[in-house]
Protein backbone atom coordinates (compact mmCIF):
# COMPACT_ATOMS: atom_id res chain seq x y z
CA UNK A 1 0.00 0.00 0.00
CA UNK A 2 2.70 2.38 0.85
CA UNK A 3 4.59 1.89 -2.46
CA UNK A 4 1.45 2.38 -4.24
CA UNK A 5 0.83 5.34 -2.40
CA UNK A 6 3.92 6.72 -2.94
CA UNK A 7 3.56 5.96 -6.65
CA UNK A 8 0.92 8.09 -7.22
CA UNK A 9 1.95 11.04 -5.19
CA UNK A 10 5.30 10.91 -7.48
CA UNK A 11 3.01 10.54 -10.63
CA UNK A 12 0.58 13.51 -9.77
CA UNK A 13 3.53 15.85 -8.87
CA UNK A 14 5.11 15.20 -12.11
CA UNK A 15 1.90 15.74 -13.70
CA UNK A 16 1.06 18.71 -11.90
CA UNK A 17 4.07 19.60 -12.38
CA UNK A 18 4.53 19.39 -15.98
CA UNK A 19 0.57 20.61 -16.44
CA UNK A 20 1.84 23.90 -15.01
CA UNK A 21 5.00 24.20 -17.31
CA UNK A 22 6.81 23.88 -14.14
CA UNK A 23 9.85 21.22 -15.70
CA UNK A 24 12.06 22.24 -12.78
CA UNK A 25 9.87 21.16 -9.88
CA UNK A 26 9.15 18.07 -12.33
CA UNK A 27 12.83 17.35 -12.68
CA UNK A 28 13.55 18.13 -8.90
CA UNK A 29 11.41 15.24 -8.41
CA UNK A 30 12.86 12.92 -10.44
CA UNK A 31 15.81 13.50 -8.44
CA UNK A 32 14.73 12.82 -5.43
CA UNK A 33 13.52 9.26 -6.05
CA UNK A 34 16.53 8.99 -8.69
CA UNK A 35 14.98 8.78 -12.23
CA UNK A 36 16.96 11.46 -14.14
CA UNK A 37 18.04 9.96 -17.07
CA UNK A 38 22.00 10.65 -17.86
CA UNK A 39 21.17 13.02 -20.56
CA UNK A 40 19.20 15.66 -18.67
CA UNK A 41 21.52 18.45 -19.38
CA UNK A 42 20.65 20.83 -21.85
CA UNK A 43 17.27 22.41 -23.20
CA UNK A 44 15.70 19.45 -23.59
CA UNK A 45 16.83 17.94 -20.19
CA UNK A 46 13.68 18.70 -18.28
CA UNK A 47 11.47 17.01 -20.86
CA UNK A 48 13.68 13.98 -21.00
CA UNK A 49 13.59 13.41 -17.45
CA UNK A 50 10.18 13.90 -17.20
CA UNK A 51 9.29 10.90 -19.88
CA UNK A 52 11.47 9.10 -18.42
CA UNK A 53 10.39 9.31 -14.73
CA UNK A 54 6.88 8.95 -15.98
CA UNK A 55 7.30 5.83 -17.86
CA UNK A 56 9.72 4.06 -15.43
CA UNK A 57 6.91 4.65 -12.76
CA UNK A 58 3.70 3.09 -14.84
CA UNK A 59 5.74 1.01 -16.68
CA UNK A 60 8.30 -0.55 -14.69
CA UNK A 61 6.99 -3.85 -15.33
CA UNK A 62 4.91 -4.08 -17.91
CA UNK A 63 5.55 -5.32 -21.09
CA UNK A 64 6.21 -5.35 -25.07
CA UNK A 65 3.29 -6.78 -26.76
CA UNK A 66 3.98 -10.35 -28.08
CA UNK A 67 2.40 -11.56 -31.68
CA UNK A 68 0.97 -14.33 -32.78
CA UNK A 69 3.33 -16.54 -34.98
CA UNK A 70 0.98 -15.67 -38.41
CA UNK A 71 2.28 -12.03 -37.88
CA UNK A 72 5.99 -12.41 -38.63
CA UNK A 73 7.15 -10.31 -41.51
CA UNK A 74 7.08 -12.34 -44.51
CA UNK A 75 10.29 -9.93 -45.91
CA UNK A 76 12.00 -7.82 -43.02
CA UNK A 77 14.26 -4.83 -43.24
CA UNK A 78 17.77 -5.58 -41.83
CA UNK A 79 18.29 -1.69 -42.29
CA UNK A 80 22.47 -0.70 -43.35
CA UNK A 81 25.17 -2.35 -42.60
CA UNK A 82 28.75 -0.81 -42.20
CA UNK A 83 31.08 -2.76 -44.23
CA UNK A 84 32.90 -6.27 -42.51
CA UNK A 85 35.79 -6.19 -40.61
CA UNK A 86 38.41 -8.47 -41.63
CA UNK A 87 38.14 -9.90 -37.91
CA UNK A 88 34.66 -10.31 -38.62
CA UNK A 89 35.04 -12.58 -41.65
CA UNK A 90 37.34 -14.24 -40.10
CA UNK A 91 35.70 -14.84 -37.35
CA UNK A 92 32.66 -15.56 -39.72
CA UNK A 93 34.26 -18.05 -41.64
CA UNK A 94 34.84 -20.67 -38.89
CA UNK A 95 31.31 -20.61 -37.80
CA UNK A 96 31.77 -17.98 -34.88
CA UNK A 97 33.39 -19.98 -32.72
CA UNK A 98 36.16 -17.83 -31.93
CA UNK A 99 32.99 -15.06 -30.71
CA UNK A 100 32.90 -13.96 -27.13
CA UNK A 101 30.92 -11.78 -25.09
CA UNK A 102 32.90 -10.60 -22.42
CA UNK A 103 30.97 -9.54 -19.17
CA UNK A 104 32.63 -7.15 -16.58
CA UNK A 105 32.47 -3.85 -14.44
CA UNK A 106 30.84 -4.49 -11.20
CA UNK A 107 30.31 -7.42 -10.45
CA UNK A 108 31.63 -10.45 -8.67
CA UNK A 109 33.06 -12.79 -11.32
CA UNK A 110 33.73 -10.94 -14.89
CA UNK A 111 32.75 -13.41 -17.71
CA UNK A 112 33.68 -14.24 -21.15
CA UNK A 113 31.33 -16.34 -23.22
CA UNK A 114 31.55 -18.01 -26.50
CA UNK A 115 28.42 -18.76 -28.49
CA UNK A 116 28.41 -22.17 -27.42
CA UNK A 117 28.43 -21.00 -23.58
CA UNK A 118 25.38 -19.36 -24.36
CA UNK A 119 23.97 -22.04 -26.02
CA UNK A 120 24.12 -23.66 -21.94
CA UNK A 121 21.79 -21.12 -20.58
CA UNK A 122 18.13 -21.21 -20.49
CA UNK A 123 16.62 -20.34 -23.88
CA UNK A 124 13.75 -18.17 -24.22
CA UNK A 125 11.20 -17.32 -27.50
CA UNK A 126 9.83 -14.51 -28.36
CA UNK A 127 8.04 -12.68 -31.41
CA UNK A 128 8.06 -9.03 -31.06
CA UNK A 129 8.19 -5.91 -33.04
CA UNK A 130 11.37 -4.16 -33.52
CA UNK A 131 10.32 0.06 -33.82
CA UNK A 132 13.05 2.20 -36.09
CA UNK A 133 13.30 5.65 -35.07
CA UNK A 134 13.29 6.40 -38.74
CA UNK A 135 9.92 5.01 -39.03
CA UNK A 136 9.78 1.45 -40.28
CA UNK A 137 9.22 -1.41 -38.37
CA UNK A 138 9.04 -5.35 -38.50
CA UNK A 139 7.60 -8.38 -36.62
CA UNK A 140 9.97 -11.49 -35.70
CA UNK A 141 10.76 -14.24 -33.52
CA UNK A 142 13.79 -14.03 -31.38
CA UNK A 143 15.47 -17.23 -29.71
CA UNK A 144 17.68 -16.51 -26.70
CA UNK A 145 18.56 -16.52 -23.54
CA UNK A 146 17.33 -13.67 -20.96
CA UNK A 147 19.84 -11.42 -19.93
CA UNK A 148 18.92 -11.31 -16.54
CA UNK A 149 20.41 -14.78 -16.05
CA UNK A 150 23.63 -13.99 -17.44
CA UNK A 151 23.93 -10.98 -14.87
CA UNK A 152 23.10 -13.28 -12.46
CA UNK A 153 25.88 -15.69 -12.98
CA UNK A 154 28.30 -12.64 -12.80
CA UNK A 155 27.04 -12.24 -9.71
CA UNK A 156 25.58 -8.11 -10.52
CA UNK A 157 26.80 -6.42 -7.38
CA UNK A 158 23.99 -3.95 -5.45
CA UNK A 159 25.28 -0.49 -6.36
CA UNK A 160 25.05 -1.60 -9.95
CA UNK A 161 22.31 0.68 -12.07
CA UNK A 162 22.98 0.44 -15.22
CA UNK A 163 24.32 -1.74 -18.18
CA UNK A 164 26.70 -0.45 -20.93
CA UNK A 165 26.91 -2.81 -23.97
CA UNK A 166 28.60 -2.72 -27.24
CA UNK A 167 28.62 -4.16 -30.35
CA UNK A 168 31.82 -4.86 -32.51
CA UNK A 169 31.67 -1.57 -34.25
CA UNK A 170 32.99 0.14 -31.18
CA UNK A 171 31.61 3.86 -32.08
CA UNK A 172 28.18 2.74 -31.19
CA UNK A 173 27.47 1.58 -28.01
CA UNK A 174 24.37 1.75 -25.68
CA UNK A 175 23.07 1.15 -22.15
CA UNK A 176 19.77 0.34 -20.22
CA UNK A 177 18.88 0.91 -16.50
CA UNK A 178 18.49 -2.09 -14.47
CA UNK A 179 14.48 -2.13 -14.85
CA UNK A 180 15.14 -3.30 -18.25
CA UNK A 181 18.80 -5.38 -18.04
CA UNK A 182 16.64 -7.85 -15.73
CA UNK A 183 13.25 -7.78 -17.11
CA UNK A 184 12.42 -11.21 -18.89
CA UNK A 185 12.48 -10.03 -22.19
CA UNK A 186 15.38 -8.90 -22.46
CA UNK A 187 17.25 -11.40 -24.78
CA UNK A 188 20.58 -12.43 -25.37
CA UNK A 189 19.67 -13.70 -28.92
CA UNK A 190 21.14 -16.27 -30.78
CA UNK A 191 18.15 -17.02 -33.44
CA UNK A 192 15.80 -15.54 -35.25
CA UNK A 193 12.61 -17.19 -36.55
CA UNK A 194 13.55 -20.74 -35.87
CA UNK A 195 17.21 -20.36 -37.44
CA UNK A 196 20.30 -18.88 -36.50
CA UNK A 197 20.72 -15.17 -36.12
CA UNK A 198 20.99 -13.94 -39.58
CA UNK A 199 24.32 -11.50 -39.89
CA UNK A 200 22.35 -8.91 -41.51
CA UNK A 201 20.48 -9.00 -38.35
CA UNK A 202 23.28 -8.77 -35.90
CA UNK A 203 24.28 -12.32 -36.32
CA UNK A 204 25.90 -14.41 -34.13
CA UNK A 205 24.31 -12.16 -31.21
CA UNK A 206 22.37 -9.18 -30.75
CA UNK A 207 20.95 -7.71 -27.48
CA UNK A 208 17.43 -7.90 -27.86
CA UNK A 209 14.96 -4.86 -25.92
CA UNK A 210 11.83 -4.94 -27.10
CA UNK A 211 10.43 -2.21 -24.73
CA UNK A 212 12.57 -0.15 -26.38
CA UNK A 213 12.98 1.58 -29.54
CA UNK A 214 15.00 0.04 -32.17
CA UNK A 215 18.62 1.67 -31.53
CA UNK A 216 18.68 -0.09 -28.45
CA UNK A 217 18.97 -3.49 -29.75
CA UNK A 218 22.71 -2.93 -30.71
CA UNK A 219 24.08 -5.95 -33.32
CA UNK A 220 27.06 -7.78 -33.26
CA UNK A 221 27.44 -8.04 -29.20
CA UNK A 222 30.78 -8.48 -27.61
CA UNK A 223 30.86 -6.80 -24.16
CA UNK A 224 28.38 -6.12 -21.38
CA UNK A 225 29.56 -3.73 -18.39
CA UNK A 226 27.79 -2.83 -15.32
CA UNK A 227 28.44 0.12 -13.91
CA UNK A 228 26.90 2.25 -11.07
CA UNK A 229 27.48 5.51 -13.11
CA UNK A 230 27.62 6.25 -16.62
CA UNK A 231 29.76 9.79 -16.65
CA UNK A 232 32.89 7.66 -17.54
CA UNK A 233 31.46 5.99 -20.56
CA UNK A 234 31.69 8.68 -23.76
CA UNK A 235 30.51 11.81 -23.25
CA UNK A 236 28.35 10.86 -20.15
CA UNK A 237 25.00 11.15 -22.02
CA UNK A 238 24.59 7.29 -21.61
CA UNK A 239 25.27 6.00 -24.83
CA UNK A 240 25.94 6.77 -28.52
CA UNK A 241 22.17 7.91 -28.80
CA UNK A 242 22.00 11.13 -27.32
CA UNK A 243 25.58 11.85 -28.97
CA UNK A 244 23.92 12.17 -32.18
CA UNK A 245 21.11 13.31 -31.27
CA UNK A 246 18.42 10.87 -30.23
CA UNK A 247 16.87 10.36 -26.76
CA UNK A 248 18.96 8.11 -23.98
CA UNK A 249 15.58 6.42 -23.15
CA UNK A 250 13.55 5.08 -25.89
CA UNK A 251 10.90 3.32 -24.49
CA UNK A 252 7.84 2.73 -26.26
Amino acid sequence: MNRISRRKLITSGLAAAAGLSGLAVADRLALRYGLVPPDCRGVYGPGETLTYASQRLLTRHSMAREFPRGMISQDPFANELAPPTDEFKRMQANGFRDWTIAVDGTVERPLSLSIADLHRFPVRSQITEVACEEGWSYIAEWIGTPLSGILHEAGVLPQTRYIVYRGIEPWWWESIDMADALHSQTLITLGMNNGNLPVPFGGPVRLRVPRQIGFKSIKFLVRITATDSLKSFGRGLGSASPEAGYAWWGGI
